[in-house]
């Protein structure tokens, strides 16, 4: 009797569990449908001053009324943007994004998400979350949103020098970037010797205009001017030849790309999300 009453006992629990599971999974497909839907961001950088785009794509849905996109940042009340029944919703946007942002209105039934920021702040920089609520699921994934200032080179040949000398100059960087030459024939060699850089501040009191003389250059020679900091890379490359000046420059920016970050969230999932997320995504 005691092995059959652990028999039974037991078929109860099983049962219990079962029941459980499925209660949780109705419960998953009554709050967010019977799919979930993949959310890709991708790093980017702002440059202050300028407009910048936070990326954002998800699966297409054609029924646009049934789309809603929330970005917020980490560490802010309220919103950064919201769009949803196929138009902006701005009555919970934060102070600091009043007039500045907006989405791709016409790409949205396509999976663009991204978001336009116009001039970018330095305060901008953070963790951002891309929300995204349609008529197949739900899904979110954050991005590392760096701002600073970048620019592009342009190497002069200094005729006012005693010897001839290249003068590389960039309008805006920050924050303070290393600058390093380069040359086609002595490849590897250290012209910190036979250079000077300065960093002078611009009138807004934080991006810094660069200026490196490069001395002793040699006719016949292909000089390059690198810029860098944590958020960008700038070339400029010069030669200089008795007939003529050609040059050409380049801009990087550094870790861009897919965001590690991509969230799948089954109806399952869904059901089990913190009540913060919950409430976001009404």
């Amino acid at each position: 009797e005691n092995a059959l009453g652990s028999i039974y006992y037991m078929g109860i629990i099983n049962v219990i569990i079962i029941l459980a599971g499925a209660i949780v999974l109705i419960i998953g497909f009554g709050i967010s449908g019977k799919h979930f839907i993949t959310v890709t961001t991708f790093t980017s950088a702002g440059n202050i001053g300028e407009d910048g785009t936070l990326s954002c794509t998800f699966e297409p849905d054609i029924k646009l009324n049934g789309i809603v996109i929330q970005w917020l940042k980490e560490g802010i009340k309220g919103l950064v943007h919201e769009f949803k029944e196929g138009k902006d919703d701005l009555s919970q946007q934060h102070e600091m994004f009043r007039g500045r942002t907006a989405v791709f209105a016409d790409q949205v039934v396509v999976g663009n998400a991204s978001l336009r920021l116009k001039n970018v702040q330095l305060t901008d920089a953070g963790t951002y979350t891309c929300y995204i609520h349609t008529s197949k699921g739900k899904g979110n994934a954050n991005l590392e949103y760096k701002t600073g200032a970048f620019s592009m080179p342009e190497i002069n040949v200094d005729y006012n020098a005693s010897s001839e000398s290249l003068r590389c100059e960039a309008p805006r960087w920050f924050p303070q970037p290393t600058v390093a030459w380069a040359s086609q024939v002595d490849q590897g060699a250290n012209f910190s010797e036979v250079s000077n850089t300065s960093f002078e501040l611009n009138s807004e009191n934080v991006t810094m205009k660069v200026v490196s003389v490069l001395y002793n250059v040699t006719i016949n020679n292909t000089y390059s001017c690198m810029i860098e900091n944590d958020i960008a890379k700038a070339t400029g490359d010069i030669k200089v030849t008795d007939s003529e000046v050609k040059r050409r420059s380049q801009l990087e920016l550094l870790n861009s790309g897919p965001s590690p970050c991509v969230s799948s969230v089954s109806a399952a999932g869904w059901a089990l999300l913190s009540l913060s997320c919950c409430l976001m995504l009404r």
